[in-house]
């Protein structure tokens, strides 16, 4: 944009110039036909530079040599006497560009200068103040603002004098303006000791630091900057000094008596003192210590340590707590910790050390013993961690055609077969789900880190059309093209079908996740002799060569650009490869590279087929006479839908939400069977159990514990406290018919 303004700026001083010249020619005629152009071309060179400037030139010369040179209203360039014109005008020309273009490199190199240096002023973390020849503030950084109380428009083209008023700490007498000596003599000037800054508001400030002529590159005195800092914190220490040294004297009576080594050396490492507690940590006495040097109790192979500590004490600095060696009389290496601060005279110049020294040995070890300790807990935990997040992976899988099902049934109607269709949706994924939360409670598998299959002689084909119809919104969603290719003759496996499921059905996500839309999966199945191949393969963004080998890492993530970012934690995949190798199997994954699809491919062993009939998954309970059956659940929805489902077989149903009302329903309607939530409010399942059995109508009652607790003490408690059966949550419908059926004998 900006190189468009100049050229426009260029053309718009070049027609300026040929306008005027039209506008001078019944003055001028034949005479000095290109007078005009020479402005125009300085212009433009210095507007934009030399190419739009010779742009203008030659533009300019056939304009005017077509408008004003004879013979008018014609190009007659071979005539000499324009030829010559022409020669003399670019000769002119040239130095014009030549000239201008060295004036606007000069203009920009001093402008970039200028910002450098303002920017620089402006950064600085100490206040500076400029001034010209005479004396008056040219600029002004907002340290020195903040010091002296004067902003930067206020303080423009004040003499120093009234900004920067500096008197003596002590007298109060004003102090010589250091600006006017920096520029009379041309030398930094430094500050006088003890100089305070009067504050526009008659505050005072104690600063230090100088002041120096500005020079140009011929030496000449341009003007004068002070810098300046505040020193209020110095001056505090240096006032505070002597009160600590007097401090410093009360305190030695309290070394002696430390537990931990102190010692005092000089700064060539000479010990000067040596306390009680150093005499029983090395072993020296004071006697043997005192007037030898410190490599007394530093290893040979640590003196460089000393060097190194003694060059931190001279430049005034403090060592805290640095762990080292060092060497008993005995000959004895033990850890020690020291602590080492300089000493100083009155002036404040570094004049020895003091050095505290504590044994650390013991400290060491339990130390190494607790990191130890917190590497294998965190190596637990980690492991945990891991566990649980695979578990919550699971969980969420049939998540979505639990969803699609309820929707089905929504919309279904009156049409059976839809209905029949979303009902065995739902019974297999909440099957699923529930053997998921049972592996989440079971702690002791989750420490170990480990699943248990229940394996059985699987029908393949019923798994990947399992998977595939978990999977199925997810791809219509992405308009994706699934094609399955199923083998003719049936292919059996001795398997987890609800494991191998979740395992195709998270190859089948990944794909569709790093598939773009309208893309396309081939889902294939090989059954090869003793085993069967299952390939999942896309057209999707591919796998990077070195990414191959950690694919099925945990947390592993392929894909990592902001415009691809996708859901997950990164562990599917190795949660394929865990159950797909405790089932004898083995995956790998292949690609071509990034933008050429990815290709897994899972090998399983199969068993021969047989006659033996493949049970089904839901059975028909038997029929029996109507029961009156009541319901205590704390969760509405939990309670009414189960009522909902024993009603539609033809029992009386009877609610109640909390322990009390429980107890007296139960007395009140004599129920034939009780389905008792153990977490209730009021009285727990096991209390409304224990006080139903107590009395004389509660002992013949069918009393079932239904709740989320699953595992053998809970078995163990709910039997203990009078329940005929214990079901978990979700319940199993065949279970509870088999119950209902029971109380008919």
């Amino acid at each position: 944009m900006r190189r468009e303004l100049e050229y426009g700026l260029s053309v718009a001083a070049l027609a300026a110039a040929v306008f005027l010249r039209w506008l001078l020619d019944p003055a001028l005629g034949n005479d000095l036909p290109l007078v005009t152009l020479f402005g125009a071309v300085a212009a433009s060179v210095w507007l934009g530079g030399y190419r739009p400037a010779i742009i203008v030139a030659i533009t300019g010369y056939l304009a005017c040599e077509y408008l004003f040179i004879e013979p008018r209203r014609s190009f007659d360039l071979a005539h000499f006497g324009n030829l010559v014109g022409l020669a003399a005008y670019l000769f002119t020309c040239a130095w014009i560009v030549a000239f201008g273009e060295a004036l606007r490199k000069s203009r920009a190199r001093a402008s970039a200068q200028s910002e450098t240096l303002r920017v620089t002023l402006r950064s600085i973390g100490d206040a500076v103040i400029t001034t010209d020849t005479d004396g008056r503030i040219t600029y002004l950084n907002s340290v020195a603002a903040a010091i002296t109380g004067w902003s930067e428009a206020d303080a423009l083209d004040q003499p120093l004098d009234k900004v920067f008023r500096i008197v003596n700490e002590d007298t109060r007498q004003p102090i010589e303006n250091p600006a006017m000596k920096a520029l009379q003599q041309g030398i930094v000037v430094g500050l006088a000791n003890h100089t305070v800054l009067i504050q526009r508001n008659g505050g005072e400030c104690p600063i230090d630091d100088s002041a120096a002529p500005i020079k140009d590159e011929k030496g000449r005195v341009s003007g004068c900057v002070v810098i300046f800092r505040d020193i209020t914190s110095k001056r505090r220490l240096e006032k505070d000094r002597s009160a600590q040294l007097m401090t410093a004297r009360l305190f030695a009576s309290i070394v002696e008596s430390s537990d931990d080594a102190i010692i005092s050396k000089s700064l060539d490492g000479i010990i000067q003192s040596w306390n009680a507690a150093a005499e029983r940590l090395f072993g020296h006495t004071a006697e043997e210590a005192v007037g030898r040097h410190i490599s007394l109790v530093i290893p040979p192979e640590r003196i460089a340590e000393e060097d190194r500590i003694i060059a931190s004490l001279k430049a005034g600095q403090r060592v805290d707590h640095f762990e080292t060696e060092r060497v008993r009389r005995d000959g004895k290496t033990i850890l020690v910790s020291l602590t080492i601060s300089p000493i100083k005279d009155q002036d404040g110049n570094v004049v020895g050390a003091s050095k505290i020294v504590r044994d650390i040995t013991a400290r060491k070890a339990v130390e190494a013993d607790l990191r130890k300790l917190a590497d294998d807990l965190s190596d637990a935990d980690r492991r945990k961690n891991e566990f649980i997040a695979m578990l919550a992976h699971e969980l969420r899988n049939p998540l979505a055609p639990i969803s699609n099902a309820v929707q089905i049934l929504r919309l279904a109607g009156s049409d059976r077969q839809e209905v029949i269709t979303a009902s065995q949706m739902l019974e297999r994924q909440v099957s699923q789900m529930s053997r998921l939360v049972d592996d989440l409670l079971d702690m002791s598998r989750i420490s170990r880190g480990r699943i248990e299959l229940r394996k059985e002689r699987t029908l393949l084909a019923p798994v990947i059309n399992q998977a595939v119809e978990a999977t199925q919104a997810l791809y219509h969603s992405m308009n994706q093209q699934l094609t399955v290719s199923l083998p003719a003759t049936p292919v059996y496996l001795h398997a987890d079908p609800a494991r191998l499921a979740q395992v195709v059905g998270n190859l089948l996500n990944n794909a569709c996740k790093f598939t773009d839309r309208s893309g396309h999966i081939d889902l294939v199945i090989e059954p090869d002799h003793d085993h069967v191949r299952i390939r999942v393969r896309d057209n999707g963004i591919g796998i990077a060569p070195e990414q191959l080998s950690n694919i099925f890492h945990m947390f592993t993530q392929v894909d990592t650009s902001l415009e691809r970012s996708r859901d997950g934690l990164g562990i599917g995949l190795t949660l394929v490869k865990i159950l797909v190798e405790m089932h004898g199997g083995s995956v790998k994954a292949q690609s071509r590279g990034l933008g050429h699809g990815s290709e897994f491919t899972i090998q399983l062993p199969i068993v021969a087929e047989t006659s033996s009939p493949i049970s089904s998954s839901v059975s028909e309970p038997a029929a029996g006479a109507a029961r009156r059956v009541l319901i205590v659940d704390d969760n509405q929805d939990g309670a009414e839908s189960l009522a909902l489902l024993v009603e539609m077989n033809g029992h009386d149903i009877f609610l109640a939400h909390d322990g009390l009302e429980a107890i007296e329903a139960a007395e009140r309607i004599r129920p034939d069977v009780v389905l008792l939530d153990i977490g209730l409010p009021s009285l727990n399942g096991y209390e409304v159990c224990q006080r139903i059995r107590e009395k004389p109508w509660g002992k013949g009652l069918i009393l079932v514990a239904l709740t989320g607790w699953g595992q053998e003490e809970d078995r163990r408690k709910s039997k203990e406290a009078g329940f005929n059966a214990h079901l978990v949550k979700p319940v199993d419908y065949d279970a509870l018919m088999k119950v209902l059926a029971t109380t008919l004998s």
